[in-house]
């Protein structure tokens, strides 16, 4: 194996981008503006533009990369085949050869970028003592990414993992944006956590969520919750008790050895945790009750690792 490889996690604002040695120290990281324009016709060229430039300041070129790893929001096939990125303006085509082609033929290996997330965190984050993890992604929407045997499970096109889109509630009016209603992630996201919060507000003038009014964000609804305002815990308590149940039903399927749970709503720490953990626990079959919950340590830089990973293996 060469010395070296690059992780790239391509979002729809910024490219985050890892130089790597590929025994697994992290060299150098950065980021580019993500340019959509013109269906994002520029992305390939500028990241590859960004990395040649990065070999030169090491005094090295492309012969001694191994290869690029990348991370994408969509579903892709094995083959690199992306099937569509809204955000970055892509239809269907293979990001592996067209990346490759531009980047002298280096290897270059493609992955979602809610499982190239996981297996970051899988190799270098909150669960590198795990060969088996789901990892669950609470941001504005709900990622999510399985790794068996330090693999990311893909399913046949892609799709697999897509846990934010379990149904969880068959009484649900509004849509989810994926266009069904109940989805786990219209409850358990930052977004959802919000919803929440509004409809328990709309009928309990008396919470301290009030305040807030239509701008509370989920933040401010954790924040209250430790101090034990009624309403807050109330609505963390529902949001755990929808995230604690999918879990267990998750782990039915999956049995990992933990869960990893990441995203912005994750910085509610323990506390989070302490939330989700009872529910998991009372609701798993009990051979999967014993699966640890813990938080995601990475970050944002879970996608650029884990990319790095698809090289290193």
């Amino acid at each position: 194996m060469k010395d070296y490889c690059f992780g790239v996690d391509v979002g729809g604002t910024t490219v985050k981008i890892g130089f790597f040695k590929t025994t697994g120290d992290r060299i150098d990281a950065w980021e580019i503006k993500t340019r959509t324009e013109n269906n994002g016709e520029n992305i390939i060229p500028d990241i590859v533009t960004s990395m040649e430039d990065k070999l030169a300041e090491h005094n090295l070129t492309f012969e001694n990369v191994e290869g690029v790893g990348v991370g994408l929001p969509g579903p892709v096939l094995a083959d690199g085949t992306v099937l569509g990125a809204v955000n970055l303006g892509w239809g269907k085509f293979n990001v592996a050869e067209e990346f490759s082609s531009k980047f002298h033929g280096v290897k270059v290996s493609v992955g979602n970028d809610a499982n190239v997330a996981a297996l970051g965190e899988s190799w270098k984050g909150g669960g590198k003592e795990f060969d088996d993890i789901v990892m669950i992604t609470l941001g504005t929407g709900v990622g999510s990414g399985i790794i068996i045997g330090n693999k990311i499970i893909t399913g046949f096109n892609g799709g697999a993992g897509e846990v934010g889109h379990m149904t969880v509630e068959n009484d649900e009016a509004e849509a989810c944006n994926c266009g069904r209603c109940g989805c786990l992630e219209q409850y358990t996201s930052a977004t959802g956590v919000v919803r929440l919060a509004k409809r328990y507000m709309a009928n309990h003038a008396d919470t301290a969520m009030a305040d807030f009014g239509n701008d509370i964000t989920a933040k401010d609804v954790f924040d209250l919750a430790k101090n034990g305002d009624e309403g807050a815990v109330k609505v963390v308590k529902k949001m755990a008790g929808y995230l604690g149940k999918a879990m267990a039903d998750i782990a039915t399927v999956t049995n990992p050895q933990a869960f990893i749970i990441g995203g912005g709503v994750s910085k509610a720490g323990k506390f989070l945790i302490d939330a989700i953990e009872p529910v998991y626990k009372e609701k798993s079959f009990g051979a999967c009750a014993g699966a640890a919950v813990k938080l995601a340590e990475l970050g944002n830089d879970a996608g650029m690792y884990g990319a790095a990973a698809l090289i290193i293996g």
